[in-house]
């Protein structure tokens, strides 16, 4: 039987491929009732399933081919961010940004909006500058940013929905080091007055909480090598930490302020450390900016039932984007990341009590991960909906690739 990583959703497919080529997958998808495209499997909902062909795109040819002179990347679907990271390095290059785990695959990260840290920084998404998909006709499609505006814009954070995507192109910059220092003890009332300057700190900033009271245990930093952060809130931790209290931090990537390249320093845990399963539930609501204190305190209210199924909680920025279906579409925002015990029953009421204090903020989540928002809700949510659910009648008239989770997003495609 085949699981996401967290083990809590089984797959229902009726078969399940492993292309090798683009010519089979263009084949498999023709031939296809229902199709869906699997990542690295770093979902927590039914997001990937199907009960038709569900076809992973791991098999397919690792392409990664940077081009100096552009400064960008061609890099297949499947391909996860440590691999690429690596080469991208080798070349003098960089992602602007990486997530907290750098073993998901490029195609899935983007497709849910996934995203790193950083009040100018965006997410992952907003690096594509090109991607190529396998629309319900077995067809090669190529999408541009420079050439096809608003299709380009509603096809990058697709949920899966358009097709099965085979390369993305990224934009990189230059490359860069960065240093990485823990502090400890960052009471929540700070952030009523502090709340963008403790956010700007630093090139990326992450706050931990437990929810066991009115505090941030951990603020991680990540600033360019060589600018130490002012940072008068909390004092610096007096040795490594995990994210998560009493944990090892042997898989954490180096802190303590020693210098290293971005892709060493961005994601919080180690390329080399593989996670094999995940002992969790994960879900995350991202708001407008504006909105962080207020949405806080929302949370702070409720500790009492928030804090019994939670590991931790990370408070993070991303930057504003205008793709339709990111979850910082039109506005900069904050967003809330919990990582719960892997206990269903338990955690699930504390989701829909967290997404009513949560509702006044206009809170959306994120797409990977365990949500009980209902469609109704969505098109308030995402003001260009509308107008992806034209596009995704357009590439898959006949709901090829719809399951179970898109149907009520795609207002039954």
């Amino acid at each position: 039987m085949l699981t996401n990583w967290a083990g809590n959703i089984a797959f229902r497919a009726q078969r399940i491929d492993r292309p090798t080529t683009i010519e089979e997958l263009r084949q498999l998808v023709t031939a296809g009732a229902r199709v869906r495209a699997l990542g690295s499997g770093h979902s927590f909902n039914e997001i990937a399933d199907t009960d038709g062909t569900l076809v992973t795109v791991a098999g397919l040819p690792p392409v990664i081919e940077v081009d100096r002179a552009a400064s960008t990347v061609r890099v297949a679907a499947g391909v996860r961010y440590a691999e690429l990271a690596r080469e991208v390095h080798a070349q003098g290059l960089a992602l602007h940004n990486m997530a907290s785990l750098p073993h998901i695959s490029v195609a899935g990260s983007v497709a849910t909006g996934t995203h790193g840290s950083g009040v100018t920084n965006g997410s992952l998404a907003t690096a594509v500058r090109e991607l190529e998909l396998v629309t319900a006709d077995g067809e090669l499609l190529t999408l541009s940013r420079d050439r096809d505006g608003d299709r380009f814009a509603g096809a990058v954070v697709s949920l899966g929905a358009l097709g099965v995507v085979t390369t993305l192109t990224l934009d990189l910059v230059p490359g860069f080091e960065l240093g990485q220092r823990a502090r400890t003890g960052l009471p929540l009332e700070v952030l009523d007055e502090h709340f963008d300057a403790v956010a700007s700190a630093a090139y990326s900033v992450s706050l931990f909480t437990d929810w066991h009271g009115p505090r941030f245990g951990q603020v991680w930093l990540k600033y360019a090598a060589g600018q130490e952060p002012v940072f008068p809130w909390a004092p610096e931790a007096s040795g490594p930490l995990h994210p998560v209290p009493g944990m090892s931090p042997v898989h954490c990537t180096e802190q303590q302020g020693v210098p290293g390249p971005w892709h060493e320093r961005l994601p919080h845990f180690r390329a080399e450390f593989t996670p094999s399963a995940g002992a969790e539930l994960q879900s995350e609501y991202l708001m407008d900016r504006r909105h962080a204190v207020a949405a806080l305190h929302a949370v702070d209210a409720i500790r009492d039932a928030v804090a019994p199924v939670l590991q931790v909680c990370e408070v993070r920025t991303v930057a504003a984007d205008d793709l339709w279906l990111s979850p910082s579409y039109g506005h900069d925002t904050v967003a809330f990341h919990f990582t719960w015990v892997k206990d269903t029953a338990a955690v699930l009421p504390v989701v829909r009590l967290l997404e009513r204090q949560l509702e006044p903020f206009a809170a959306r989540p994120h797409w990977g991960k365990v949500y009980t928002v209902g469609a109704d809700r969505l098109p308030d949510l995402y003001p260009k909906l509308a107008d992806f659910r034209s596009l995704a009648r357009e590439l898959d008239p006949k709901g090829k690739f719809t399951n179970a989770f898109l149907a009520p997003v795609l207002d039954g495609i």
